[in-house]
């Protein structure tokens, strides 16, 4: 049985094997504050804090409505998270510096740009160890950025008194104590580790070369533990005191690890960006197509480390959060749907979202959101339905470039590629229909749809020995039959399709320094 409280906040997960309480897994989902130039986003740390304590308090709340003893029954908490977002605070204080320098923000794009020309490999520099291009995305660059913008980081790096953490390091380190602990915990796990630019893909450990090349002293960098381990206790001033923090993983792996993907096997998590993970196994495999050599997860510090190659998508369901905010086309996200279902195509409409750049496989920090193929038939319904099919499309081109780099490590069942998804947009039917349409393969939806949190919860649940890996990974725990769409367009069809989309992708390169 699955428990889950949700609203504009937060939510939490909570797992019941045989009616008792095993795990919880919070997935914090944070307001961006974003520039009217699109670059610079960033949260409150301590409004997240704030938002992790409703969710713990509403889990209990929502227990004791259930008649359940939550407190004399959980065994282990696990977190999941943003990854790449970025925090620096001071250890003697326990304040941030500075707001939290999120994934989707740009500001960084010029220090990228100095460290490709210092370089004959340009933005491949770092790629052989770290398996990440030089990128806005990436926390090493958030890093320089605040060290370089802000007096208090600055000063706090050179005093010794400066922690960087990803926002599972903030969380950790607040939940068992902080700057009250004894020994304050300062970690993250190697999911997280790998998404900074500065970890060595291979020892699972910071790269001292890149901390030199980069001037980031490794005094401010946290432990790097296993997905799967006893981290610490919750502290007394928090809900949950005394429970276990026993798993960890970025919010991708936690839904890779939470649909149960194996050597081969690839989902697509569909938020407010899209993201598809392929599971490697025991073999990092270098990209040439794009995308971004990282780990899938540690399930314990003496595991094998199973790797993934990654696509990620900066513009999914954001895109229609765009429709809704700033062109008012629908009221709610849920209205897409039924509007795009009006019209049977997008009357040769092509929607690019690149508000932002775009990220795999193009990696176009100049590119700049282009809608084309308008006429004077052009109307909402047409818009609402190319903005869905944007998303099929780069989540298309993403898995295109997979199987190029994969070869024989993708997995197929039945002769045919699965396509595992999950996250809150794909309730979408339509969206769903789509996506196997321009695929050509099958897409499999869970009942279960948020398993990011699920994965979390697993996580905990396999350090406490709860489950063993066997159990979830190779017999795979027992869940309702999933809702599978098949293409219902001919290969003719997708192709022609495809390529439309591909010159509307071209149209988009270029154009961040036009004038306003």
């Amino acid at each position: 049985m699955l428990l889950r409280i949700i609203n504009s906040q937060y939510y939490e997960s909570i797992v019941f094997v045989e009616n008792q309480l095993i795990s919880l897994g919070f997935v914090v989902c944070m307001f961006l504050e974003a520039s009217t130039s699109t670059k610079w986003v960033e949260h409150d740390p301590m409004e997240i804090l704030d938002t992790v304590r409703k969710a713990m308090e509403g889990a209990l709340a929502k227990g004791k409505e259930k008649g359940l003893d939550i407190l004399d029954n959980l065994k282990a908490i696990g977190i999941t998270n943003q990854r790449e977002t970025t925090v620096i605070w001071s250890r003697s204080t326990g304040k941030p510096y500075y707001n939290a320098v999120v994934w989707m923000d740009s500001r960084t794009s010029s220090i990228c740009r100095h460290l490709e020309k210092q370089h004959p490999e340009g933005g491949r520099r770092f790629v052989s160890t770290c398996g990440l291009p030089i990128h806005p995305y990436f926390s090493a660059t958030k890093i320089l950025w605040l060290m370089e913008h802000v007096p208090e980081v600055k000063a706090g790096v050179e005093s010794g008194d400066a922690l960087f953490g990803t926002i599972d390091t903030w969380l950790i380190w607040n939940l068992t104590g902080g700057l009250n602990a004894e020994e304050p915990v300062h970690v993250t796990d190697c999911t997280n580790a790998a998404r900074t630019m500065l970890m060595d893909l291979t020892t699972l450990q910071w790269h001292e070369p890149t901390l030199k090349d980069l001037g980031i002293p490794r005094s401010i960098l946290p432990k790097i533990i296993s997905n799967v381990e006893l981290i610490g206790k919750v502290s007394e001033d928090w809900p949950f005191a005394g429970i276990q923090l026993a798993g960890c993983l970025g919010d991708q792996h936690a839904a890779t690890l939470g649909q149960q993907c194996k050597a081969g096997e690839a989902k697509s998590t569909y938020g407010t960006g899209c993201f598809i993970v392929l599971n490697t196994g025991e073999q990092i495999v270098p990209s040439n197509h794009g995308l971004l050599t990282t780990i899938s997860y540690k399930l314990g510090p003496d595991a094998p480390t199973n790797y993934a190659l990654e696509g990620s998508i900066a513009i999914g369901g954001a895109a229609v959060q765009w429709l809704r905010d700033n062109l008012g086309i629908i009221k709610s996200s849920s209205e897409i749907e039924s509007l795009a279902k009006t019209v049977n195509n997008t009357g040769g409409v092509y929607f690019v979202p690149a508000f932002s750049g775009l990220f795999a496989p193009w990696w176009r920090d100049d590119a700049r959101g282009v809608l084309v193929g308008i006429t004077r038939y052009t109307n909402k319904a047409h818009i609402a339905r190319a903005t869905l099919e944007s998303m099929c499309y780069q989540v298309k081109e993403v898995l295109t470039s997979m199987k190029a780099d994969a070869g024989n490590i993708e997995a197929t069942v039945g002769g045919e590629f699965l396509l595992r998804v999950d996250g809150g947009a794909t309730v979408n039917n339509l969206l769903m229909q789509l996506q196997a349409d321009l695929l050509g393969s099958p897409v499999v939806r869970p009942v279960d749809i948020e398993t990011t949190a699920l994965g979390a919860a697993y996580a905990a649940g396999l350090a406490v020995g709860v489950w063993t890996k066997e159990q979830i990974i190779e017999q795979g725990a027992v869940q309702e039959a999933p809702t599978v769409f098949h293409s219902q367009i001919t290969d003719d069809e997708r192709n022609k399709r495809c390529l439309s989309w591909n010159k509307a992708v071209e149209r988009s390169f270029g154009l961040a320094e036009l004038d306003f």
